[in-house]
């Protein structure tokens, strides 16, 4: 597997810089620009997860970040994370599909992971899925596509399936009340492309019905490839 290393270069008043010791700063024009690594992933996949994982717990810890929200459909990916963060004041909280994803009235949460996340500490919750619900139902049964899907589907083909997953399970958290959302709020934002974890990103949240509220302020790793469209 082939990691690219990056520079992220993000410009912002000097005030409102979250500087760590690892930042490289300096000056151009007035403004203080940071300059970042950004890990690139020679492609999508759960061969990645055990990277996005560690720059995750990194940089949550760089910047004193207290909640890292991920995708996590049977608990695998959510039980490396919360072992990389065991000991730290960082909040796991797990995004599952929803019941009935699959199968009527199905949870697809592995039960043993469940017990092993609980007693870690991690919460484990889902709900309707931000881009989807019954927004999906209607294009299923009338055809089209609705505004959410415009979103969906333009995400994942610009930025990749993993990168609208890491929004979508952020508000998913913001609307079940288990992250603070406020302008001075971010949080690091996880999720994969079909199985484990591929994108990581820290982002400001906003509840669904202020989704133009949310920000991606850095990206810290994503895969380069992204899936063809169907």
């Amino acid at each position: 597997m082939e990691i690219l290393i990056d520079k992220n270069i993000v410009i912002r008043p000097e005030n409102d810089i979250h500087k760590t010791d690892d930042d490289k700063m300096h000056s151009k024009n007035g403004e203080m620009i940071m300059e970042r690594s950004i890990q690139y992933f020679d492609d999508v996949g759960k061969q990645n997860t055990d990277d996005v994982v560690k720059v995750a717990a990194e940089r949550a810890e760089e910047l004193g970040i207290k909640y890292i929200v991920l995708s996590s459909t049977e608990g695998h990916t959510a039980l490396k994370m919360a072992e990389e963060v065991k000991g730290k004041d960082i909040k796991i909280i797990a995004i599952t599909h929803q019941y009935g994803l699959r199968e009527d009235g199905n949870w697809e949460m592995d039960e043993d992971n469940l017990k092993k996340l609980q007693k870690m500490g991690v919460l484990v919750t889902t709900q309707s899925h931000m881009f989807s619900g019954v927004e999906r139902a209607i294009s299923k049964r009338l055809g089209g596509a609705s505004r959410a899907d415009v979103i969906s589907d333009t995400l994942r083909a610009v930025f990749g399936k993993g990168f609208k997953v890491a929004l979508e399970v952020v508000m998913m958290a913001a609307d079940s009340g288990h992250i603070p959302v406020s302008k001075d709020t971010e949080v690091i934002a996880i999720g994969g492309t079909r199985q484990g974890a591929d994108v990581a990103l820290v982002v400001r949240p906003a509840h669904s019905q202020n989704f133009f509220n949310l920000q991606v302020r850095e990206i810290l790793a994503m895969p380069r490839a992204k899936e063809e469209p169907k």
